[in-house]
């Protein structure tokens, strides 16, 4: 019975991949305990397991005492010299008390314990390999959804999707492959729990460092990330080289690396705008695709006020407001976007300003 045992712990520990000396443990954790329950005993003892005979063997422990109060603890010196003239006051006598019918025994005990450190180790396993997916992307398959979550199976392991997490609009069909951003990873009396999200600006920036290698390699830097879930979104970069296009990297040939981030988020908007340290230069980016004439900084407020001329105020502003709100998230900045005509009645509009867009406009001209 007891090479049976140690087989079953060999096996058990190659087939799940746990170490096995946590799986020896329990097994003399259990072994100790049947010891207990079974011959009533409390006397301090210890198992020791040969794994080359396939033996299990019982030492009782107890103290070398000058005078014995406690029998199942305690050993007078003069019993314990008759078992070994060296031994000598509060030295420490081991003796077998091994039953033999132990083996038995110490099967079906085990047998429970065992089980519960297997399923204990094997969740300390998945909790390791995936607390290190936190904040990363990974690819999973719809396995079931109920009003509160979509269950998404990343291998190991459900995951779940709660419904504030989820793209607005996006349906999730059992069996669908998605992409999604780990949220968190908690080690739970359940076992490991695992929460993500599609809705998480962090997705975006994820995707575009899998899909530009100038990203992944640094590059091109992600400075901001503004996002509107399933709608519209817009990401800032930046490169320290200046022969480097970090929005044309962005973009990809014809558009392909971009369009690969679209279709992965159905069909969301992306506009990538290039960062900068100066706020005129970085407001007027984010406002893209309208147009600026001009940006009043108020730095002590982190405040600007925007003015766009009067055919591209209502684009400027966004559907809902939505242009304006991204590009105040993303820079940071508080936006409030007039157009040339308010500007002007406001004394807003710098004779500069006006000059500029004049130019700009004759420009226009010269395409038309």
């Amino acid at each position: 019975m007891s090479s049976q045992l140690f087989d079953a712990i060999d096996n058990l520990a190659k087939e799940k991949g746990i170490d096995k000396d946590i799986l020896m443990e329990a097994l003399e954790a259990a072994l100790i305990s049947a010891y207990k329950k079974n011959f009533k005993s409390a006397t301090n003892v210890r198992v020791e397991l040969n794994e080359a005979t396939g033996k299990m063997s019982v030492f009782s422990r107890k103290a070398v005492v000058e005078e014995v109060e406690d029998i199942q603890l305690e050993i007078s010196l003069e019993e314990a010299k008759k078992i070994d003239p060296n031994y000598e006051l509060e030295d420490i006598i081991e003796v077998e008390v091994t039953p033999k019918d132990f083996g038995r025994i110490a099967a079906q005990a085990a047998k429970q314990v065992v089980t519960q450190r297997v399923r204990e180790a094997e969740r300390g396993v998945i909790f390791s390999e995936y607390i290190d997916r936190e904040e990363d992307v990974m690819t999973g398959i719809i396995q079931r959804k109920d009003p509160r979550f979509v269950y998404v199976n990343l291998g190991k392991i459900e995951a779940k999707l709660a419904e504030a997490e989820q793209m607005p609009a996006e349906e999730y069909n059992v069996h669908d492959r998605l992409k999604v951003f780990v949220t968190k990873v908690e080690n739970t009396s359940k076992g490991p729990q695992i929460y993500i999200s599609r809705s998480h600006p962090g997705l975006l920036k994820r995707l575009f460092e899998m899909e530009v290698p100038e990203i992944f390699d640094g590059t091109v830097e992600i400075k901001s990330v503004a996002r509107e879930a399933g709608d519209r979104s817009k990401i800032s970069v930046f490169a320290q080289d200046p022969e480097v296009d970090p929005v044309g990297s962005c973009v990809g040939q014809r558009g392909q690396r971009v369009q690969a981030i679209v279709n992965e988020l159905k069909g969301e908007k992306i506009d990538i705008v290039e960062w900068s340290q100066d706020p005129v230069v970085y407001v007027s980016n984010a406002l893209s695709p309208s147009k600026v004439v001009d940006v009043l900084v108020k730095e002590e407020e982190k405040a600007t006020t925007v003015i766009v001329p009067d055919y591209q105020l209502s684009l400027a502003i966004g559907k809902r407001g939505q242009n304006a709100r991204l590009a105040a998230k993303l820079t940071g900045w508080k936006i409030d976007i007039k157009s040339e005509t308010e500007a002007r009645e406001e004394g807003l509009l710098t004779a500069a300003s006006e000059n500029d867009e004049s130019h700009s406009n004759n420009d226009d001209d010269l395409f038309e």
